[in-house]
């Protein structure tokens, strides 16, 4: 049973399409659902009409996750219909990059509090309501599931890059250190949190390897990592 955020760009999309028949996926996007089967379809074998073709679809929720309660709704409304979470992808990002830099005007400065709302507060708010609510009680449970929470960073928040990228890659170098603390935490009651740091893609690494790296993560029993996913030196665990 699988969370993804932002499940309507690039990497959401590219997961559902390969992943639908791994993974139970509650698909949240704010506009643009991914492009497979959702519970809006529904399929008719005209040989036998009776047959079940609609397993491998996603369920879709559409929200605003910057709203104030909306993640608490959706950790409510999933728990709800599914009694449980094993896989919590927090994908949704705001990204915007400076090309004149921080002191030109007042853009960066602007954007800063959007940035870190989202790509630190939001998955942040997603994990320990998660907590709070279901895994924190279920420490053999959730040992026994591997249960565990994948943050999406980026390259960007592990070095200096140029760009104009300082307030984003300022957020994904604090959502980096989050995701150690949050992993710390979380241990006590048996769910790992890592973080998975890709290069720019498609363009430098393609998406599907990100998708890759994201059931990687869900696979193994690391935690308190930063996989980083780059065309250049492959993948590489990074404490």
């Amino acid at each position: 049973m699988c969370v993804l955020t932002g499940a309507g760009g690039q990497l959401g999309n590219a997961f559902c399409q390969k992943y639908l028949k791994d993974y139970d996926i509650v698909a949240v996007c704010r506009h643009r659902a991914p492009n497979v089967p959702s519970q809006y379809d529904s399929f008719v074998d005209p040989l036998d009409p009776t047959a079940d073709v609609d397993g491998g679809r996603v369920f879709v929720v559409h929200t605003d996750l910057e709203k104030e309660g909306e993640p608490e709704h959706v950790v409510d409304l999933v728990l709800a219909r599914h009694g449980r979470v094993d896989l919590l992808v927090n994908n949704a990002a705001f990204s915007v990059w400076h090309r004149n830099g921080m002191i030109d005007g007042d853009a960066a400065l602007n954007d800063a509090a959007r940035h870190f709302a989202v790509n630190v507060e939001l998955p942040m708010r997603l994990g320990v309501r998660l907590a709070q609510k279901f895994w924190s009680s279920r420490a053999a449970e959730n040992r026994a599931a591997n249960r565990n929470v994948v943050n999406v960073s980026s390259l960007a928040g592990t070095g200096i890059y140029g760009g104009g990228q300082a307030v984003y890659a300022a957020s994904k170098a604090a959502q980096n250190q989050m995701t150690r603390h949050m992993a710390r935490e979380f241990d006590g009651f048996g769910v790992r949190v890592n973080g998975l740091a890709p290069n720019s893609f498609p363009g430098i690494v393609s998406t599907e390897s990100v998708a890759d790296a994201v059931v990687r993560l869900d696979r193994e029993s690391v935690t308190g990592k930063i996989l980083v996913v780059d065309k250049q030196t492959g993948n590489t665990a990074t404490s």
